[in-house]
């Protein structure tokens, strides 16, 4: 019908026969476009407010690669409704920032004004070098002395732009991990001298924000490996070279794997309580006043991962470990469990360190700190 309607126009426009079928398909084209809904318009809204009973609560939300903006929204909105206060972001250098020094502010301007308005506190991860900064070849991670300043820069600009929204900024990420320093030697000296270039820069631009360091993996590697060096002796490694001047809080990972968070630590082992280690080291260079930060933790209940636990015993550790920090551990103001969602499967053991699936299905962990936060009443038994 739709098409008899349109062909009388073209005897009365003179439209050749042989032009009509295509002028026919153009208009048919633009009479569909017109009928398409409106594209959903997501916006912030007003500023909302985390109710939480326990602010230490904090989630590692990984929006980096999500593009669809209501997802962004949504997975905001799920952190906040779970009572979780703080969210830990990664905001790569490498994706926003082009040779000539335009930054693509975009995404990172959703995702802060997204968490912003859901009432979140943003500790925002910089890392990962752009091609035009680093060794032709190298890794994404690669990160050496000639391009500290430019890394300064960008991170100053970070910290100026969102000024009054995201209140850490977190320099680096496992720098004594080789693969997270470009698969070269980390040592505690080159992480050193990038927070000597770093904090004097971004506190310039922003004086408010807290700068942390660290970030440090749990690993058990040995002075002289190739895979990196164990947290402890490279925390020893930056104060030993004056780290405590160039950070206002120490970012930490502490993670359970298959010991219960009330496990005794041991400079042998890697389990929840390893932290304290890392405050003793702290204590022992004299610095007794600086925070720290837990911006990943977590247990893992993959079913055939030799390092994880069975589901109820994730959710009964997880929650045991906040009880932990919040009555044995003041000098912790954050603890931030990895992680919240992936934008996709990672098909991998990593997808079962996740609170919500991509598809937005929430796993039992989930609902288990809502109640823990107090925004859910826990279920009750009835008789049937």
């Amino acid at each position: 019908m739709l098409l008899t309607v349109l062909r009388s126009p073209f005897t009365i426009l003179g439209v050749k026969p042989h032009y009509q079928s295509a002028v026919r398909l153009l208009l048919l084209v633009f009479l569909l476009t017109l009928l398409q809904p409106a594209p959903v318009l997501v916006t912030p809204g007003p500023r909302q407010m985390v109710f939480t009973e326990h602010p230490l609560v904090a989630v590692h939300t990984r929006l980096t690669d999500e593009v669809e903006p209501w997802k962004i929204q949504r997975s905001l909105e799920l952190v906040r409704e779970m009572g979780a206060s703080s969210i830990v972001e990664f905001f790569p250098w490498a994706y926003y920032q082009a040779e000539d020094g335009h930054i693509a502010w975009e995404h990172p301007d959703l995702v802060v004004e997204h968490a912003y308005a859901q009432g979140l506190t943003i500790m925002a991860r910089i890392g990962w070098t752009p091609d035009w900064a680093r060794p032709q070849g190298t890794p994404i991670a690669y990160l050496d002395d000639a391009a500290y300043e430019d890394f300064a820069r960008f991170a100053a600009a970070f910290a100026q732009r969102y000024q009054g929204k995201v209140d850490y900024l977190i320099v680096g990420n496992e720098p004594n991990l080789s693969r997270e320093w470009g698969y070269r030697p980390t040592t505690p000296d080159d992480y050193v001298n990038l927070l000597r270039v770093v904090y004097p820069v971004v506190k310039a631009a922003n004086p408010d924000i807290i700068v942390l360091g660290g970030a440090l993996a749990p690993t058990l590697e040995p002075v002289g490996s190739v895979n990196g060096l164990n947290e402890l002796d490279y925390l020893r490694g930056m104060y030993e070279g004056g780290a405590a001047a160039t950070f206002d809080g120490l970012a930490v990972h502490t993670y359970g794997f298959n010991f219960p968070p009330a496990a005794e630590p041991d400079p042998a082992v890697l389990n929840f309580r390893r932290l304290e280690l890392l405050r003793d080291i702290m204590i022992e260079y004299g610095d007794t006043t600086t925070d720290m930060f837990i911006t990943e933790m977590g247990w893992n209940d993959h079913p055939r991962w030799t390092m994880a636990v069975r589901p109820g015993t994730r959710i009964q550790y997880t929650l045991d470990a906040f009880r932990y920090a919040e009555t044995h551990w003041p000098y912790v103001k954050t603890a931030a469990l990895w992680m919240f969602r992936l934008p996709a499967p990672d098909k991998s053991h990593m997808d079962y360190f996740t609170l919500v699936t991509p598809e937005f299905v929430l796993k039992p962990l989930y609902d288990e700190i809502k109640i823990y936060t107090g925004n859910q009443a826990p279920p009750t038994n009835q008789d049937s």
